[in-house]
């Protein structure tokens, strides 16, 4: 019989790797949110007080790099964290399954048992991962750890990094590119569009309805961009 052949549970994402790999992108959502709304408020402030294009692009791009540096600096720190966590409690475990492994075995025949296997196949699956893989049966059961997929902080910093400056490139090059009279509707306009996919995206990702997500995600944009394009129209309209 001819044709491909049939899916087997290993060809589909299930549990963590899926939940690893929806996390990922909604931390990318997330983090070119964060470029558009923070670059777009600062080169809109900028524009109030100025219709100058290298001001507007020397403002525009210090806040790209200052941003995007923050964010992968903050993720790398973050993620360190969390791998220094998670090292700490595999050590910790491969001592106690040194220590007290009849203890180590009861331990796990208890979690099986409580995700719903009778006692006596939860005990059968406790020998058999345990014979098989001590650790990395605790790891997963008990820690939610795969111990060969620990947490990653400079891939994490790199994907923050590359996300935010995504963002961030929208609304600089749409305040320095159109004509003076178009730069400010231009920029607005493309940050809000921008914003709406952003928000419906991150609300698909997360189950979530879509229409109060891309209500919030464009409100909070439309308010940055109000107040900080006031503030500077009014320290321009002081220094002039």
């Amino acid at each position: 019989m001819s044709g491909a052949p049939p899916r087997t549970p290993h060809d589909e994402p299930h549990g963590r790797a899926l939940g690893a790999r929806l996390n990922w992108l909604r931390a990318a959502v997330l983090g070119a949110n964060d470029g558009i709304v923070s670059t777009a408020g600062l080169v809109v402030g900028v524009a109030g007080a100025t219709s100058d294009r290298d001001a507007l692009l020397t403002a525009g791009l210090a806040g790209l790099l200052a941003g995007s540096m923050s964010m992968a600096t903050g993720e790398y720190v973050s993620v360190s964290t969390q791998r220094d966590s998670e090292k700490a409690a595999l050590t910790l475990e491969k001592r106690e399954l040194r220590e007290q492994p009849d203890a180590e075995l009861e331990e796990l025949t208890g979690l099986l048992t409580d995700r719903g296997l009778s006692r006596e196949v939860a005990r059968e699956a406790a020998v058999q991962l345990t014979e098989r893989d001590a650790l990395r049966a605790h790891a997963s059961v008990e820690l939610g750890i795969d111990p060969d997929d620990l947490a990653d902080p400079w891939r994490a910093a790199l994907a923050s990094l590359l996300a935010f400056t995504t963002g961030a490139l929208l609304p600089l090059l749409a305040i320095v590119l159109p004509p003076d009279q178009l730069r400010l509707p231009v920029t607005v306009v493309s940050v809000l569009l921008a914003l709406t996919f952003t928000g419906w995206w991150s609300a698909r990702l997360g189950d979530a309805p879509a229409g109060r997500a891309v209500a919030r995600n464009v409100g909070g944009g439309a308010v940055a961009m109000a107040v900080t394009y006031g503030a500077g129209s009014l320290l321009g309209a002081v220094g002039a």
